[in-house]
């Protein structure tokens, strides 16, 4: 049997080796595991002409949109929960500041389920999911077919393969065997359908304890290229068992943002201002202490027999 080969790098590393001008880049996670600590170094290190994906970008994809990263957006709703709308999303579609963002927009359902076929490696899937709904006027790319079983007119929905996926978590061997728990969004979709994975997790465990807890590996190694331990990495979202959303932060991300001279700012101190995530860490002690999760460990299950 081969030893195993780890796959674990720094943040520098993973995004210099994997994510390239131009490419198509998957930041997942449903409100739960935002890459951010990723996305933070894709601006630090000037990557440009990316088209950006993921169900409900929030203020990741407002700060690369700031920071020049993005040509186009794939796709499904998009703001800051709660609190309103995405000003630099809105300055680049509306007034083409800092550049023109090209938009191509899906139903959550239609994303999942072009992931999905991305990921099962078919041509598309059908859908009852644009009935009654504007979006195929708008979007071209969702189209009607007609079922050859029933006769009725549904509608499909292209796969999408991005060339990397960047996903946090919260925990990982170091040979990429990924353990999610909570909110899992598309993680498994988006990881199966990307030409190449790299995973951001909490904590690097031994392989060990990643086979003593089998069912909640979401990611399979031989799925990852690159693993890297960035503690906080998802800060302002939130990380289960490890840290609370940071809902203060969202709240004044609308402030911070409706300029772009503002927005500015915050991108100069808390992005290209720090080396990296752990100067980010040393930057805001006191918030990673209240937003640090209470222990609440579930019950122990045997897998004996």
């Amino acid at each position: 049997m081969a030893a195993p080969v780890s796959k674990q790098m720094t943040m520098q590393e993973a995004m210099s080796r994997f994510v390239r001008d131009g490419d198509c880049v998957i930041l997942e996670g449903f409100t739960h595991l935002i890459p951010f600590a990723a996305a933070h170094e894709l601006i630090r290190q000037g990557r440009r002409e990316l088209t950006l994906v993921r169900l409900t970008p929030d203020l990741i994809f407002d700060q690369m949109i700031a920071a020049g990263c993005a040509r186009k957006l794939i796709f499904s709703w998009a703001g800051n929960p709660g609190v309103g709308p995405l000003h630099a999303f809105r300055r680049a579609v509306e007034q083409q500041r800092p550049r023109a963002l090209e938009l191509e927009e899906y139903s959550h359902f239609g994303m999942t389920l072009r992931l999905a076929a991305g990921a099962a490696n078919l041509p598309f899937l059908p859908t009852r999911n644009y009935a009654g709904s504007d979006l195929p006027r708008a979007n071209p790319a969702i189209r009607p077919v007609t079922c050859p079983f029933t006769g009725e007119q549904i509608w499909a929905v292209p796969a999408l393969t991005p060339d990397v996926a960047i996903l946090h978590a919260q925990r990982a061997d170091a040979e990429g065997n990924t353990q999610v728990w909570g909110l899992v969004g598309v993680h498994k979709e988006a990881a199966f359908a990307a030409r190449r994975v790299v995973v951001v997790v909490e904590e690097i465990v031994p392989a060990e304890t990643v086979r003593r807890d089998p069912n909640r590996t979401l990611i399979p190694g031989f799925r990852v290229d690159a693993v890297v331990a960035e503690p906080f990495g998802a800060h302002p979202s939130y990380v289960q068992g490890y840290y609370d959303r940071d809902n203060d932060f969202y709240q004044r991300w609308d402030d911070i943002s409706r300029e772009e001279s503002g927005l500015a700012v915050y991108l100069e101190e808390w992005v290209h201002g720090v080396r990296d995530r752990a100067a980010y860490r040393a930057k805001m002690q006191e918030t990673c202490e209240r937003l640090r999760a209470r222990p609440m460990p579930c019950e122990p299950v045997s897998y004996g027999y």
